[in-house]
């Protein structure tokens, strides 16, 4: 029984040793020699084909297990038997149709060999979706038909529309650059589907077997004595961050007032139609690495450069983050005016170094040209043969265009600038409602509605995330501090002070519920699409889990400020204020939304754990039994994180076999989500894994374990590479 036991988990071990090297290989030597000499190999297959018959070996040996933990062991026997299946009998490649050519019989493998058809399929018509009073492709269409000796059909293929035939289906991919040709993913894999689906069916049922059944190790953890007499030690006192005031006078601009007026007109941005305001705010962070500079709103900044650029090229407000960059300009500090770049313009030219500093402070310099010269401005519309364009003043300008809209185009701005320099404000008002009148007439259906208009000017002004992030770090760190005092001394802290933490939790959970829902509104879809919106999600998540729990668990409030805190901090450093677009339909799926959510509770279920072992390690040597206690909380934990991740890994292939054709595709973030998985599955075994049941053990485990969440999310995306990367 010990060899067996020892064996198995030995053999998963090497399974999680290939999965790591692997996704370190294909960065290297790419996708495709990983896919053919590991994921593909019949070493692979048979190595994960013997873990299989050593587990269910132990389980038949393993006679005292509840029946949900069988049933969910067998889940997973059952989704691997799918797996093996689809490694023999599933195919897969890629269809090239074009317009007007005889119907196609074969398609090629992912060898790029000629595989048949028991049927021909012929492109009948193709054409593209833009997204609304926009040339930006929204979605591909394909209109097909499908015919063998006995029948033929038309089908209609788009993103998250599959065509079925024989077994086959088919997904839209590309096309063609002239619109005339199409290219669809075509997969033949009937049977492992059907068993993976039945396997994923088993799995979820298990869990929440698992976690209702009264005699399970869940339930019995919740009624443990040890969880009783726990306090919940609390901050004394938070920091606040308070906005440093400028000593010299900001450079001139527009008042206020007038400087909102003109974020309010519409523009061309991002392959959308948005306020000027999003660009405004989007223009600062990329300058100064903050949406407001000395006390100016990004409205005014982007007005002070448009209309008072002698004195604004004076001021350093350029965030210069390469010292290659700060040493071709001649500074010193980290910031750089714009004359800097004019007198260095000889040794600093774009396009001329690999420097990825240097680049990025060319970009910006450019930026501000482009603002400068109008070019950045695409704000006014004009119809051509039924079709909506947007462009700048200095754009040219067809000849087919009325003159007076043409003169319109070309002149507005002069004359705002005109009444700018003589302070005429109330002219100007007026005049900037006329451009705005002018954008809703040529727009007609495609402008975009008041509401949602007022709705992203509202989230542009509530723009301080990192001051949030900050107070949130503080106040944890300061909580959990005071919490491993008042659980050293037997103290279970002040009531009030309770309250106005709980106060602060609730505010930040306020402030997070109403930027994500007016993000969600504007952009027409949850906004769970980038790595921004999933972190602000996490944070949100963290909050609201602190809030249903903070009177069950010891430190959960500090570990709710600080996951909170750090997730946006981690959103606000890695893309302060990311575009806002419609999504392709693919990307539209409740299945795909359910699966983010899904994974990015899971995410913040494991950091609670994370500074749960934390603090277990801090309170092992001088008190023991409040360390033993938090290894239960963090056991408790472990039990719906583990559970919530396994369904959103599951939930995710569905949506992916769903758009792309396949359910497992061997992606960098797949294979780090599984790694990540079955790392943490292990701490759920301490029957069969006995140092699991050591506190000291357990909590080193939970910290060091959390590096694969790390790696997961943001090692793949910025080392690793795939086609999850951007999430």
């Amino acid at each position: 029984m010990k060899l067996l036991k020892r064996t198995t988990f030995a053999l998963l071990a090497a399974v999680l040793c290939v999965l790591t090297a692997a996704t370190i290989v294909e960065k290297e030597l790419g996708t495709p020699f990983v896919a053919r000499h590991i994921y593909q190999s019949p070493a692979f297959v048979a190595l994960w084909f013997v873990l299989a018959l050593l587990a269910a070996a132990y389980l038949l040996r393993h006679r005292a297990l509840r029946p949900a933990t069988w049933l969910l062991h067998l889940a997973l026997l059952v989704i691997l038997g799918g797996a093996f299946v689809t490694w023999l009998t599933g195919r897969q490649g890629t269809l090239h149709l074009r317009l007007g050519e005889a119907p196609a019989a074969v398609y090629l493998d992912s060898d790029g060999q000629e595989q048949p058809l028991p049927f021909t399929v012929a492109l009948e018509r193709f054409y593209i979706e833009y997204y609304p009073g926009t040339r930006a492709p929204l979605d591909f269409v394909s209109c097909v038909t499908l015919a063998d000796e006995e029948q033929s059909r038309s089908e209609t293929i788009a993103m998250n529309r599959i065509a079925r035939y024989r077994g086959y289906r088919f997904y839209q991919s590309s096309y063609d650059s002239d619109g005339a040709g199409t290219r669809l993913s075509v997969a033949h894999d009937p049977w492992g589907i059907a068993i993976t689906y039945t396997g994923y069916l088993l799995l979820l049922v298990a869990m929440a077997a698992q976690l209702i059944d009264r005699q399970g190790t869940f339930r019995r953890l919740l009624h443990s004595r040890a969880l009783r007499g726990i306090g919940l030690g609390i901050v004394a006192g938070l920091a606040t961050v308070l906005p440093a005031q400028a000593a010299e006078p900001a450079p001139p601009t527009l008042p206020r007032e007038h400087a909102s007026r003109l974020g309010e007109l519409c523009i061309y941005y991002n392959q959308r139609i948005c306020p000027l305001s999003t660009l405004a705010r989007d223009f600062t962070v990329k300058l100064c690495g903050k949406s407001s500079y000395r006390g100016l709103t990004p409205e005014q900044v982007l007005s002070g450069w448009l209309f008072y650029y002698d004195e604004w090229k004076q001021e350093p407000m350029i965030k210069i983050k390469s010292r290659e960059a700060r040493r071709l300009l001649g500074i010193e500090g980290r910031y750089a005016r714009l004359t800097d770049f004019n007198r260095a313009l000889r040794d600093y030219r774009p396009g001329q170094t690999d420097d990825r500093g240097v680049n990025e402070a060319n970009e910006k310099f450019n930026l501000v040209a482009m603002l400068c010269t109008g070019s950045l401005l695409q704000i006014y519309p004009y119809r051509l043969n039924d079709t909506l364009h947007w462009v700048s003043q200095v754009d040219v300008l067809p000849r087919e265009l009325p003159y007076e809209q043409a003169l319109f185009i070309g002149q507005s701005m002069n004359y705002v600038n005109e009444l700018v320099a003589q302070r005429d404000y109330t002219t100007l008002s007026q005049v900037l409602a006329k451009i705005g009148q002018y954008q809703q007439k040529c727009c007609g259906e495609a402008y975009p509605s008041a509401t949602r208009l007022q709705a992203e000017l509202l989230y542009n002004r509530l723009g301080h995330s990192l001051v949030v992030a900050i107070l949130l770090i503080v106040a944890g760190a300061a909580a959990f501090v005071y919490a491993c005092r008042c659980i050293t001394r037997g103290r279970a802290g002040s009531t009030s002070i309770r309250r106005m933490l709980w106060v602060g939790i609730l505010l930040g959970f306020v402030y997070l519920s109403a930027t994500l829902s007016l993000r969600g509104y504007i952009a027409g879809h949850w906004p769970l699409a980038n790595g921004f919106e999933t972190m602000q999600f996490m944070a949100w998540c963290a909050l609201g889990v602190t809030l249903l729990s903070h009177r069950q668990f010891i430190l959960i409030m500090p570990f709710g400020y600080l996951v909170s805190g750090l997730a946006m901090l981690v959103a606000m450093m890695g893309e302060s204020n990311p575009q806002i677009t419609p999504l392709m339909p693919v990307l539209t799926s409740p299945l795909l939304s359910v699966h983010v959510v899904l994974v990015m509770l899971a995410y913040t279920l494991l950091a609670f754990v994370m500074f749960n072992g934390l603090a277990g390690l801090v309170l092992y040597r001088n008190h023991r039994r409040s360390s033993e206690q938090l290894q239960t909380v963090g056991r408790i934990l472990l039990y719906p994180a583990v559970f919530v991740l396994a369904a959103g890994i599951f939930v995710g292939a569905v949506w992916a076999n769903i758009s792309w054709g396949r359910y497992w595709g061997w992606d960098p973030k797949e294979v780090w989500a599984l790694i990540t998985w079955l790392v943490y599955a292990l701490a759920l075994h301490p029957d069969s894994l006995p140092r699991f049941r050591r506190p000291l053990f357990f909590h080193t485990f939970c910290v060091a374990a959390f590096f694969c969440v790390l790696i997961t999310y943001f090692g793949v995306n910025f080392l690793l590479g795939g086609m999850h990367s951007y999430a």
